[in-house]
């Protein structure tokens, strides 16, 4: 079937490639609808790897999407052809011993789509795990459904967080990511979350969103807001978002006495941390990698009005255009936030 192929760094093509499409007894065939284009998904067009992750061969992109279920294996009892779904995209081992503790997440052995050598779901059709494909209530678009798995990512660090009801909280970096967490942090109980970066386009968009304070820390000294913001006490929860290494250096002068900071955003390279700032202030830190057991939560919290995604939405692409989308999420325009295909 065609799909869209990252041939090698830089080179793209919209062709014919085979796809292992044998339906299991346990799993759905989805005709996809929309796929959100992540920053893995650029890396990989842009850098060719992601640390051990290689591109070493054609391999298709994609693994934020929504679409139609029409085939369902012999013993799938709980979804039907019709049902318009979302699909969580990593398939960890059923009998490994991350999966058995219930931290399928971390699962060495887990199958990723477009992560090397896995092909990602950029096609007209996928085979998929029913256990790991969610139906979308009736008032959540195709669109909607296709950021279920970047909002997961931040549902992930809300609960890691371990927030109390009136949290103040702050998060570092005001991509796609950083807006989720931001959103997920407001739905888990946060009074306020404070939200900062470099590019006003995006903390405008940030803005909008009731409870979400934009600081651009390029005009603003975000130290000095978060203490008149705090009384000098400091923030209960920071999310690092931004993968950048200059936001670990002030990190934990930011965070109140025993508070919390989560690792969300992955630098490229390692970056150094002050242990013994930490330490003096018990300071609890925590890391996120992907998610677990919260796909269906953030379809609740979608689906309820609890938050609002379309906002982040900045354009949608036809297939046929897929190159150019790639192209577009390429250049990091300041405005956009997330860039959608619309595949069938």
């Amino acid at each position: 079937m065609k799909a869209l192929v990252l041939e090698r760094v830089r080179a793209l093509s919209l062709r014919d490639i085979d796809i292992p499409s044998e339906l299991g007894p346990d799993d759905v065939r989805i005709a996809i609808d929309t796929v959100g284009i992540c920053g893995s998904d650029v890396h990989y067009f842009t850098h060719g790897r992601i640390g051990p992750y290689v591109v070493n061969e054609p391999m298709v992109l994609g693994h934020e999407a929504a679409g139609t279920i029409i085939e369902t294996g012999s013993a799938v009892t709980t979804l039907k052809p019709g049902d318009r779904v979302c699909m969580e995209p990593g398939i960890p081992d059923p009998n490994s011993r991350a999966t058995r503790l219930g931290i399928y997440n971390v699962d060495p052995a887990v199958s990723f789509w477009a992560t090397p050598p896995v092909h990602g779901c950029l096609a007209p059709e996928v085979v998929h795990p029913a256990a790991f494909t969610f139906k979308l209530p009736d008032n959540v678009s195709f669109a909607e459904g296709a950021m279920i798995e970047p909002l997961a990512v931040g549902m992930q660090a809300a609960i890691k967080a371990g927030i109390t009801p009136g949290d103040t909280a702050l998060v570092t970096g005001a991509g796609p990511i950083g807006i989720m967490t931001a959103l997920a942090a407001l739905a888990g109980g946060c009074a306020k979350v404070f939200i900062s970066d470099l590019q006003d386009e995006k903390l405008e968009i940030a803005g909008r969103y009731p409870g979400m304070i934009p600081v651009n820390i390029k005009t603003q000294d975000l130290k000095k807001t978060i203490d008149e913001a705090t009384g000098d006490w400091g923030l209960d929860v920071i999310f690092e978002a931004s993968g950048s290494p200059k936001a670990f250096e002030n990190l934990f002068t930011l965070v109140r006495p025993a508070g919390t900071v989560v690792l969300v955003g992955m630098p490229v390279e390692p970056v150094a941390i002050d242990v013994v700032g930490a330490q003096a202030r018990e300071i609890r830190i925590e890391t996120v990698f992907r998610y677990a057991h919260v796909f269906d939560r953030a379809l609740d919290l979608i689906a309820s009005g609890k938050i609002d995604l379309k906002p982040l939405i900045s354009e949608t692409f036809p297939f046929e255009d897929a190159i150019t989308a790639f192209e577009r999420a390429a250049e990091g325009r300041p405005g956009d936030v997330k860039l959608q295909i619309k595949v069938g």
